[in-house]
């Protein structure tokens, strides 16, 4: 009768698992290669606990030349966004995640071991249903929503544990015959496996970061397929990562509760389940506790938002290898110019209670990869952002190419290169003050030299007696000393600390003056290398500026 009511569940299913495990066989790949996957459901942007798993995986993937692939977990069509599938795949891409199979596109795919889309696989998780079903390892029931909302509050009021198990599985001994009744009849039904589980014994999880784990067996009698006929999460994820040859699951923490329900589904099938990283959960700081980085509370959750800022893809997936291994940071301080990809991930050195998210750790290392990019690489990048992000500024870099290459060189070449930039998309705010356009209307940090008249009468002697664009830069510098001293001013900064009393002020101020009519900044990178790029008419323009504001 069990053949009669597969038959009548699943009249068009005619592969066989068989049929399936010779479709997609053992790979072969060298001894120790891991086959691994990121899985993402198609339901908005990846944010950062995400993309830890997936770069993760990816990395594991490819020190072990292995398999990385993407498979898109669609089954709950409900919380499927439009594009969503393009989102994941252009948000990976972006953070330079590539794979070897999966998605490509929202229609695209690449890889003998799909579809890559659940939805596209129904048949073949059917296939396996009813292999559950000839053989008594599941069965249909026909509870309705009403029947477990009052299971759910009698459970509640006597303080058992929530679910569709033991005497609460109404329809897991109904006779076959009868089940086949009921489906003749119409009735509404899903499938649900008939659990082995003992719930006073144990299961033992052997996670390769956390180690062992005890958890009492499953015993419910868990959903496999719904009544739309697609499959749930926990048994598209037996059947798929079965099929692909999955050999590591990576994925975060949340997951851990659902171990005992996983490994019995590989257990019900006979075969040996794939080994288990769970990841410990990003943490933000909040009101001095600890909470998982969230992606309704955190802007930052997303990762998005670092191409928004302009952060450097290179950064982000940096500080994600502080978060990923406890000793990268130290390798990285050894080996400054390697590549990251030299480094071997280990399992055993990845946190199990979850890394403090440190934006402020994030930008330094934002900083230190840009310092080391020349200055065409990050007018390059500059431009590129600006062109998606902030357009007018896009059309100053395009107009004074030459000029914004040479101060993003200024001081780049150095034994210590500046770090002053933090992101790309930070830029138009440390460069404003090269571009008239820009200029006006911002605030002068005067120092001691403030007085306005006097300031018109200095600059202007300076401009005419002393500046002269063909000085180096140690002429220049003498000339400065010969402007102040023309005024009182010390040049010799040993002096004027033995002495303060014996001047109006010494060489710094002199410098200051001169940098804040130029940029009305008080501190600004090589001041004789800015003024260079200003010239003497464009000196005389930021005075007049500043007079007339």
């Amino acid at each position: 009768m069990n053949q009669a009511l597969a038959d009548l569940i699943f009249p068009n299913i005619t592969k066989t698992i068989a049929d399936y495990e010779m479709q997609y066989p053992e790979r072969n790949l060298k001894e120790g290669a891991i086959v691994t996957r990121f899985a993402p459901s198609p339901t908005g942007f990846v944010h950062m606990g995400s993309l830890l798993a997936a770069f993760v995986a990816k990395k594991y993937a490819e020190q072990t030349d292995g398999v990385f692939f993407l498979r898109i977990e669609d089954t709950d069509q409900k919380r499927s966004v439009e594009n969503g599938i393009d989102g994941i795949i252009q948000d990976l891409k972006a953070f330079d995640i590539t794979i070897n199979e999966g998605r490509i596109s929202e229609t695209e795919e690449l890889g003998a071991y799909g579809p890559y889309l659940q939805s596209e696989r129904e048949a073949i998780y059917k296939a396996f249903a009813k292999y559950l079903i000839l053989n008594g390892l599941a069965y249909p029931c026909f509870l309705t929503e009403e029947e477990i909302e009052e299971t759910r509050k009698r459970q509640e009021i006597c303080k058992e544990r929530i679910g569709i198990y033991g005497p609460y599985a109404k329809y897991r001994n109904l006779p076959a015959d009868e089940a086949y009744q009921k489906i003749q009849n119409e009735e509404a039904y899903i499938i649900r496996l008939k659990s082995p589980g003992d719930f006073n014994r144990k299961v033992v999880l052997n996670d390769v970061i956390r180690g062992k784990i005890e958890f009492p067996e499953n015993d419910l009698d868990l959903v496999i397929i719904k009544q739309d006929g697609l499959p749930t999460y926990h048994f598209a994820h037996f059947v798929d990562d079965y099929l692909m040859r999955t050999t590591h699951i990576i994925r975060g923490d949340e997951w851990i509760s659902s171990a005992p329900i996983h490994l019995q589904l590989f257990q019900v099938f006979g075969v040996k389940p794939p080994k288990y990283a769970h990841l410990a959960p990003i943490m933000k700081l909040d009101n001095g506790s600890r909470r998982k980085l969230s992606k309704r509370k955190d802007p930052e959750a997303a990762v998005s938002y670092y191409h928004e800022q302009g952060i450097p893809t290179e950064a982000v997936l940096l500080y994600l290898m502080t978060i990923a291994n406890s000793n990268f940071e130290e390798w990285m301080n050894s080996n400054p110019s390697a590549d990251y990809h030299d480094f071997k991930l280990e399992f055993k050195k990845m946190s199990v209670s979850g890394a403090l998210f440190d934006l402020e750790k994030l930008e330094n290392i934002s900083r230190n990869y840009i310092s080391l990019l020349s200055a065409e690489e990050v007018y390059d990048r500059a431009l590129t952002h600006a062109l998606e992000f902030n357009s007018e500024f896009a059309k100053l870099l395009k107009k004074y190419k030459d000029k914004t290459i040479q101060f993003f060189n200024i001081e780049r070449e150095q034994k210590k290169p500046r770090k002053d930039f933090v992101s790309f998309g930070t830029l138009k705010d440390q460069t404003w003050y090269l571009y008239d356009e820009l200029f006006s209307g911002h605030e002068y940090h005067l120092g001691k030299i403030n007085d306005k008249d006097k300031i018109k009468e200095m600059m202007t002697l300076y401009l005419n007696d002393y500046y002269d664009e063909s000085d180096d830069e140690s002429t220049w510098f003498d000339k400065m000393k010969q402007f102040g001293e023309s005024y009182g001013y010390c040049s010799n900064m040993k002096d004027y600390k033995m002495n303060p009393e014996n001047y109006p002020g010494s060489i710094v101020d002199i410098s200051t003056l001169v940098r804040v009519i130029a940029t009305t900044l008080d501190q600004t990178p090589n001041l004789y290398q800015i003024i260079q790029l200003l010239g003497k008419d464009g000196m005389k323009k930021r005075l007049e500026i500043f007079l007339n504001q």
